[in-house]
């Protein structure tokens, strides 16, 4: 009698342990490799100053591509704000990332016009994070895709600049950017119309009044949605 108490004891304190410890969720290696990685490089507009991760336009891009049954991960992201190209490459040297992506993104050069670099540095540095970038896409250069540079003249912060000159300037170096990704074979999309399209509308500002709002950058994300999913099948 003793003996079945004591297995009967035994038993119920197993149960109970069963019952008071965390459920464990494994990841078989197979769903893992399915979903597809993103990587998003670029200043303080991918990295989204001011606004929360949320609405950041690369992880909004990612949950569009999700709704559209595409099966990818939030993007890795590589960004500050106030990095020009030299400090981006910097940045990607000094992260050892190795990884491999399905899709990667670039949005870089503000900062090299709004610190009066010249064009032609920029060329050459924005030429050279082309080619990290294709790395990164595993060699393919179909995999990457660029947005074009806002024009921060529109915001409100910009009041007192000299708008003419941020808007020729930002045209320059888009141009520039847009040439080389042609050569580069890298799809070019120009969300700076839309950015332009912003002004007098305070909603689509972030708090900093220089930034933008998840708003404004939902708009990017749509203009990259049907791009990204060409870029998918590449």
């Amino acid at each position: 009698m003793a003996i079945r108490l004591l297995v009967l004891i035994l038993v119920q304190t197993a149960l109970l342990l069963a019952c008071t410890q965390p459920s464990v969720m494994v990841s078989t290696p197979n769903a893992a490799k399915s979903k597809l990685q993103f990587l998003s490089l670029g200043d303080s507009y991918t990295i989204g100053e001011s606004v929360s991760e949320y609405e950041r336009w690369s992880v909004q891009l990612a949950e569009m591509l999700r709704n559209d049954s595409v099966n990818i991960a939030d993007p890795d992201i590589i960004a500050r704000t106030g990095w020009t190209t030299a400090e981006l490459q910097d940045a990607i040297k000094a992260s050892g990332n190795q990884k491999t992506y399905g899709l990667v993104s670039l949005l870089i050069g503000v900062n090299n016009q709004y610190r009066g670099q010249s064009p032609d540095r920029y060329q050459a540095e924005f030429r050279a994070l082309l080619q990290t970038a294709t790395q990164f896409a595993g060699g393919k250069a179909g995999r990457v895709f660029v947005l074009s540079i806002p024009d921060w003249g529109t915001s409100p912060f910009a009041r007192n600049q000299d708008k003419g000159r941020i808007t020729a300037e930002i045209n320059q170096f888009n141009a520039i950017a847009q040439d080389e990704c042609q050569k580069a074979g890298i799809t070019f999309v120009d969300i700076t119309p839309l950015t332009r399209q912003a002004a007098g509308d305070n909603t689509q500002f972030a708090s900093d009044g220089l930034h933008y709002s998840g708003r404004q950058m939902r708009l990017w994300a749509e203009k990259a949605l049907p791009i990204a999913k060409e870029r998918l099948k590449q």
